[in-house]
């Protein structure tokens, strides 16, 4: 029943006139009475949504009555550019925002109230969404922006998508989404706040483990199987088969050498791949890509046979050599010793470096292994075949010195070519303990090539064979028992001292004829560098040697004689009739004198 006082109470009101403008003069009451019976029905609580009529608009706003005491005003910008333009007598749902705070007051009793059209127009719509899904159920809509900690997308009400729901690996980049129509499974309604979060994490997720049940059920290894490259580390790359990733090893990529997985695939590739292995247990699978094409190591002996020649690229070079490519996935070392005939390779890289085109020889051919060993210097002709006739035994050359050992030096006749010098060939009269008494290095030097073996690649060289042996005939006619002669300490051992004489001929002066009192440290009596005069004790030309004394420089005949007679009662033998002059000997303690070199 309508309410006929409230129809009274506003007879006089100019809300009842401006109700009046509104319907035909003859229909004014009862056009009336349908629409206060219309709003007793509604609730006017804040927050509701009611039905009300545009009864004025302006520039900004429309006048909305809601059948209320008083109207409500809405912006005209709620109403969307797509949407037609409001006019005076259109019925609008609205919503109650809030009602002035003296309504109903003495003062004022008919107080504004806010009105929101758009807000309405949305819990309509959350409202209808609500009544059509609930969670776990699947639904679709369009990524329209990316906000904090993830995307808002347009189900017909705004969800919230999280980022760690995007995708089962986080994309680089989830701003990528915006536009696209995607599928997600609601996760939570929360219907207080009006909110609802999505994932299409837990879609794919789920639709995964049908896909690799399947899958699983159908693998054989063999097979080939398109896929998408999903993620690419320093080892290999994942491949995602349709429901479950397999690995593909980087070795398993290409036949030839490659150093990063990203020089055969890329992230979002769809690739073919071989199945090399299956895990079904631990849902493991390897895959590989270069099966797919046949083994260039196949008939690899009969390609590559032992010592003939190719053309190759160097690929790698290492502290122990050089790796060549002769064609893609055929490679083979060429290690540093079969670099150079003549050359001293300290590193490969002396000689070849990435990228050089080589030619090189096949030393050896390795299938199960597909190792081949390859030589560069091979390709070119060897200097040591012909070294006996460039260099025959006699024959004086000329050579720098390239090092110094112990026991000689090295002579380099030609780049690779060496000879040894030893130092029992340096001089016919000085003994020398260490090359560098002598020579030095890089200092050029004659010498005379005494032997030259092939095989073992080794030239013997001599310097003192440039002259005469003095020993010969020079020293023994200069020197005889019995002389006095000059020379230098030149060095000082325990047993004895040596002494310098002339063209570097040396004499042994033993411990025992330095002086008539024993004496037990040399450097006693001498000191090196001292100029002393001595006695010749013995001269032999077998040992090439020369005892000396210092002790018998001012002895007498009869003192000689002496000696020698006591020297022959302690050895058992007769005196020799030259007689006198056979001391020296040092009575087997140490060598008595220094070899002819």
């Amino acid at each position: 029943m309508v309410n006929r006082n409230l129809i009274r109470s506003l007879e006089d009101d100019d809300m009842l006139n401006d109700l009046a403008v509104m319907a035909p003069e003859e229909e004014t009451e009862d056009w009336l009475l349908d629409f206060l019976q219309h709003a007793e029905q509604q609730d006017y609580a804040q927050g509701r949504i009611v039905d009300g009529k545009i009864v004025e608009i302006n520039d900004e706003w429309a006048l909305i009555d809601v059948g209320f005491k008083s109207e409500g005003t809405v912006n005209l910008n709620e109403w969307g550019p797509d949407e037609a333009k409001p006019a005076v007598g259109d019925m609008v749902q609205v919503l109650i925002e809030e009602m002035e705070d003296n309504y109903g007051a003495a003062d004022d009793p008919y107080g504004m109230i806010a009105l929101s059209k758009s807000k309405a127009e949305k819990i309509i719509e959350w409202e209808h969404i609500i009544k059509k899904i609930g969670e776990g159920q699947v639904v679709t809509g369009t990524v329209i922006r990316k906000i904090k900690g993830g995307l808002l997308v347009d189900i017909g009400v705004n969800v919230f998508l999280p980022g760690s729901q995007v995708d089962i690996r986080r994309p680089g980049d989830i701003g990528d989404f915006i536009g696209r129509v995607i599928q997600a499974e609601v996760l939570k309604i929360d219907d207080t706040r009006r909110n609802i979060v999505i994932s299409r994490r837990s879609l794919i997720e789920n639709q995964r483990e049908e896909d690799r049940a399947y899958l699983m059920q159908e693998l054989e290894v063999g097979q080939i199987r398109k896929g998408i490259v999903k993620n690419i580390a320093d080892f290999g790359a994942f491949v995602d088969l349709g429901g479950i990733d397999g690995l593909l090893h980087i070795t398993d990529m290409a036949w030839e050498r490659i150093s990063h997985p990203t020089e055969m695939v890329s992230i979002d590739q769809e690739i073919e791949v071989k199945v090399l292995h299956i895990d079904r247990e631990k849902q493991k699978i390897a895959l590989g890509l270069k099966q797919k094409d046949r083994n260039p190591w196949e008939n690899i002996e009969e390609k590559y046979p032992v010592d003939s020649n190719h053309d190759g690229e160097v690929v790698n070079v290492m502290s122990y050599g050089a790796f060549v490519k002769l064609e893609p996935g055929i490679e083979g070392l060429v290690h540093i010793s079969e670099m150079s005939w003549t050359k001293r390779v300290n590193h490969p890289s002396e000689l070849v470096n990435i990228g050089d085109k080589i030619e090189v020889k096949i030393l050896g051919v390795d299938p199960e292994g597909q190792q081949l060993s390859l030589g560069m210097k091979q390709t070119q002709k060897n200097p040591w075949d012909d070294v006996l006739e460039r260099y025959p035994e006699g024959t004086d050359v000329t050579g720098k010195v390239r090092n110094l050992t112990n026991y000689g030096a090295f002579i380099e006749l030609e780049e690779g070519i060496d000879g040894l010098l030893h130092v029992s060939d340096m001089s016919w009269t000085r003994k020398i303990g260490h090359p560098s008494e002598l020579l030095e290095k890089g200092q050029e030097l004659q010498c005379r090539v005494l032997s030259v073996d092939e095989q073992r690649r080794r030239i013997a060289l001599g310097l003192k064979q440039l002259d005469n042996d003095p020993w010969d005939g020079d020293i023994p006619d200069k020197y005889q028992p019995g002389q006095l002669v000059k020379g230098n300490v030149t060095k000082i051992t325990n047993f004895g001292v040596f002494i310098g004489l002339e063209d570097g001929l040396e004499g042994l002066l033993h411990i025992s004829e330095l002086a008539e009192h024993k004496v037990e440290n040399p450097e006693e009596v001498v000191k090196v560098g001292d100029e002393i005069e001595v006695k010749v004790l013995r001269v032999d030309t077998d040992e090439r040697k020369i005892g000396l004394s210092l002790k018998r420089v001012d002895w007498g005949e009869e003192q000689e004689r002496a000696a020698a007679e006591a020297e022959a009662a302690e050895t058992g033998s007769m005196p020799s009739q030259e007689g006198d002059l056979k001391g020296g000997l040092g009575s087997g303690e140490g060598p008595l004198f220094p070899t002819g070199g």
